[in-house]
Parts: structure tokens; C-alpha cells; sequence
């Protein structure tokens, strides 16, 4: 096969498309897609339930704000893959409901009543908010500068280490067993411990496309097994409409106040740093450039969406971190493979005795496959940080109380129940703390001491030595390796501080000294 020079990507690209372009047969879009949905639907079902219960919602709103979730779901998904003028990243990011913004939103329903006289508080500020994030996609892409390696692997790293706690919450038996004789029961932990196995198996021993359906695999045998013992209930899909569309304002028009809306659009900055660490995670894996403009166009992806969740009675949303773990794990990196899977959701929310299908699988099987899927977000996290200089006191500051400040939420509860509802409402989630902490340390550490830094070779996270063979897609046409080592990044010279990348991407590597 020609060698294509990594210092020449417009060569490489005439020659083959890049991975993330390559549209797969049918049949692995299908089976790919369908494993999508499957790592995501836990999580993105878990806000709504999480909000319904706390604002007091009946079982029959419930059931309707998760249908109007998945279709909204696989309208943002398929969005943000496919990309619609500037909206869109074009890359395979599954989009869901951001956890971050959980905490405020009970708290901006439960002040105005709960039930749904809050939802509709809720939905004037999630509107708003989702119309600033467009508006200010743009100039906040020119901010990536600000969000070097020790900032987005330190974010990616939090997020995997806090999401890991709720797949383990799942293979006790689920959250909603806490403080009940099942929480914990060895029997769910055989499940999860299991799942995990077989997962792992499959990646060990199958071959190159049975590797890439692990996840998948491991869901369909957990469940095939706790259905056999008579653990897997699947009532509900007998007691589930066969069709149910999620119309606009359903619970009627929002109401649009002014706390609430700042509160939520606090929450989508935050979001957007998330959002930036998740595309840049993702061309880490894919090696596909990233620059200001993919970034700007998946953050106006990620308002778009948010106005139609808060059309659509759902809430706002984000790249989903546990599908970037998937991608990793699978190494398929197609993104029509996200469009496969939002055209999923899409249906599963118009048809709820499907979504009732994938409802059942059991808790505990779910948190076998999260812990894998979760812990490979926070390894992405520790590559990126493989490119710093932790030797270097300051980064590991960074890292070490951005670290601490994401636990604290969930080891020192007591600290923020004291704390005023509307401070409380931004601050209680490790997500938002850590990736807060991570971005101001390193505007004090770095940034306003104007330290020099060195950029991420895009030609060579792109190219490399064999690019044609290092962006085979895994199952699609061989066993390639996208991991392979790359060459060090070189120092740059000596004096002030180096140019920003020709793309204005972030400086990417290690500090000078």
C-alpha cells in the first residue's frame, strides 16, 4: 500500500476517506448503532426518572418524559454526527442529558411548586439558556487556548472517576434499592461481576468484530442469564403503548424567570467545557483534527439541542462521555454509526413498548458493562495527561485539587446542604467542581504568568507513520491498532511564549520550563 506523508493530509484524504467518515454496510451500522443505545440508555433515562420523582410527577408523566428524552435524544445525536451547516461536530458523539444540570433544575422545580407548575420554570430557563449557548459558541471556541492537555484530561478524568461510582451504584441492585436488604446482594453482584467478565473475554479472545460488539454481547448475555433464573421482569413491555408522540409544550407553556435562568446558563458554560474536553477526546481517539471551528459548530449542536428539549419537554444536553468509552473500546469510529443510533432512539421514543424492552434489562448487568465503559473515559482522560509534564508542581496542583474538589459533593454531603439552595443548585455536582477547579487553577497557574506551552501535532495524531492502515476501523477491515505509539512531541524553543496552533486549537503538550 502507497505511504501518504503524515505533513500531508489532503493526499491521505485522496486516497481513502478518514474512518470517522466511512459509511459502514447495513448490517454493522445496525448492530454498532444498536450497541450505542444500549451504553446510553441507562444514563439517559436516569435524569428524567431522577427529576420526575424529586419534583413529584405521576408514573404517567414519568413514562412520557422519558419517551420525549429518546426522541430528542436521537434528534441531537443525529445533528450532532451528521452535521447541518454549522451545527454539528461531525463526529461520532452521541449527545444525552448532561447530569451536571440535574441538581439545579429539582432545585429550580421544587422552587416554583414542583410538579408540573416547576417543569414549566424548568423549561424557560433550559430555552434560554439553550439560545445563549448558540449565540456564544463562536466566541467561546476562540477560548480553547485556555484549555490545554492538564485542563481537558483532568475534566475527562473527573467525569469518568465520578460516573464510575453510579455504575457501581447499578451493580448493587441500583440507586433506588439504597437502604433496602437488596442493595448490595451478592446475587447482583454476580451479575455485574459476570457482565464485566464476559466482556472482557470477548475483547481478549474474539476476534476483531466480536471485540468491537463487547459491550453489546455482554448486555444480551447478563440478561439472557437473569432471565433464565427469573430475575428480568418484562411487564412492562405487555402494559407499554405501542405508539406515543411527545408533542410541543406539552405541559404547557414555559415560564420564563430570571434566577432560574441564570442558574441554567451558568450550568451550560460548564456544560461547554465539557463539551470541549469531548471532541477533543474524540479526535484524540479517531485522530481526526479538531479545531475552533469543530468546536464552535459541536457547541451550537449542543443549544440546538437544548432548545428542543425544552420544547419537547426534555432538558439539556451534551456529548455523552460513556459513548466516547464505547468508542474507544470498539474502535469503530464511523460517525453514521451515531446517526444508525439516533435513528434508534428516535423510534424508541416514538414507541414505548420498544424503549420497554431495552427498560428491562436488569440493573445490576447495566452496571457490569457502565464500570468498564466509565473507566475507559477516565483512561482517555489519563492519556491526554500523558502529554503534560506532571513533574511540573503546578499542573500537578491542578490535577491533584481538581481531583479532590470532584469528590467532594459525594464524600462531605452535610457541607452543601448548608449552603444557600441557589449556590447549592451550581455547585453540588463533582463534575461541575472539578472541571471548574481544573479551569481556574490553570488561568492562575498558566495562563495570567503567560508560561510557554507546546501545540498538539494534528498532522501527526492524523498521518502518522501509516495512516492508512492506522485508520482502519476495528471490525470494519482488519485488526488495526489506532493506539499505537506516537512519536514524542518536540519541545519548542526557548523565549516567549510559542504560537497558538494555525487552527487556533489549544497549546497541547508539555510546559516549557
Amino acid at each position: 500500500m502507497a505511504r501518504v506523508s503524515r505533513h500531508d493530509p489532503e493526499q491521505f484524504s485522496r486516497q481513502r476517506a478518514h474512518p470517522v467518515d466511512e459509511v459502514l454496510p447495513v448490517g454493522k451500522l445496525t448492530l454498532y448503532g444498536f450497541q450505542h443505545v444500549l451504553a446510553f440508555y441507562a444514563g439517559a433515562v436516569i435524569v428524567p426518572i431522577v427529576l420526575g420523582n424529586a419534583l413529584g410527577l405521576s408514573r404517567e408523566e414519568l413514562v412520557y418524559l422519558i419517551n420525549a428524552d429518546l426522541l430528542t435524544c436521537g434528534v441531537a445525536s443525529i445533528i450532532q454526527a451528521l452535521g447541518v451547516w454549522k451545527i454539528g461536530a461531525r463526529l461520532p458523539l452521541v449527545q444525552g442529558v448532561t447530569f451536571t444540570a440535574v441538581s439545579p433544575m429539582i432545585a429550580i422545580g421544587l422552587g416554583a411548586g414542583g410538579g408540573t407548575a416547576g417543569l414549566l420554570v424548568v423549561y424557560g430557563a433550559v430555552i434560554t439558556a439553550g439560545i445563549a449557548t448558540f449565540l456564544f459558541a463562536p466566541f467561546f471556541s476562540k477560548l480553547v487556548k485556555y484549555f490545554p492537555p492538564i485542563v481537558i484530561g483532568t475534566i475527562l478524568t473527573v467525569i469518568g472517576l465520578t460516573l464510575i461510582p453510579q455504575g457501581l451504584k447499578d451493580a448493587a441492585g441500583g440507586a433506588q434499592l439504597i437502604g433496602h436488604p437488596g442493595y448490595g446482594d451478592p446475587k447482583n453482584l454476580a451479575y455485574a461481576l459476570g457482565t464485566l467478565l464476559f466482556i472482557l473475554l470477548v475483547v481478549r479472545l474474539g476476534k476483531p468484530y466480536l471485540s468491537s460488539l463487547a459491550v453489546l454481547l455482554g448486555l444480551v448475555a447478563g440478561t439472557g442469564v437473569a432471565w433464565l433464573l427469573g430475575d428480568v421482569d418484562f411487564g412492562g413491555v405487555k402494559n407499554a403503548d405501542w405508539f406515543g408522540v411527545s408533542t410541543p409544550f406539552h405541559y404547557g407553556m414555559p415560564k420564563f424567570e430570571l434566577f432560574p435562568i441564570i442558574a441554567m446558563v451558568v450550568v451550560m458554560l460548564i456544560t461547554m467545557v465539557e463539551t470541549t474536553g469531548d471532541v477533543y477526546a474524540i479526535g484524540e481517539i479517531t485522530r481526526k483534527k479538531v479545531d475552533n471551528a469543530t468546536v464552535a459548530n459541536a457547541l451550537r449542536a449542543d443549544g440546538v439541542a437544548t432548545v428542543l428539549g425544552g420544547v419537547f419537554n426534555s432538558f439539556p444536553y451534551v456529548a455523552f462521555a460513556e459513548n466516547i468509552g464505547l468508542v474507544r473500546m470498539s474502535r469503530v469510529m464511523s460517525r453514521f454509526v451515531v446517526v444508525a443510533a439516533g435513528g434508534f432512539m428516535m423510534v424508541m421514543g416514538l414507541l414505548p413498548k420498544a424503549g420497554s424492552v431495552v427498560a428491562a434489562i436488569p440493573h445490576p448487568v447495566l452496571g457490569g458493562a457502565a464500570i468498564a465503559m466509565f473507566g475507559m473515559v477516565a483512561a482517555v482522560g489519563i492519556q491526554i495527561l500523558g502529554k503534560v509534564d506532571l513533574r511540573e508542581e503546578r499542573n500537578a496542583l491542578i490535577l491533584a485539587v481538581s481531583l479532590a474538589a470532584a469528590l467532594l459533593p459525594n464524600a462531605v454531603e452535610p457541607f452543601f446542604e448548608r449552603m444557600p439552595e441557589d449556590v447549592r443548585a451550581v455547585l453540588n455536582s463533582g463534575i461541575t467542581l472539578g472541571s471548574l477547579t481544573a479551569v481556574l487553577l490553570n488561568l492562575f497557574f498558566n495562563v495570567f504568568t503567560r508560561r510557554k506551552t507546546m501545540e498538539i501535532d494534528w498532522d501527526e495524531i492524523e498521518g502518522g507513520d501509516e495512516p492508512a492502515e492506522a485508520h482502519e476501523p476495528f471490525g470494519a477491515h482488519g485488526p488495526a491498532d489506532p493506539y499505537a505509539p506516537q512519536a514524542h512531541h518536540r519541545p519548542g524553543p526557548a523565549g516567549p511564549p510559542g504560537p497558538q496552533h494555525p487552527q487556533g486549537g489549544p497549546d497541547w503538550g508539555i510546559p516549557g520550563h
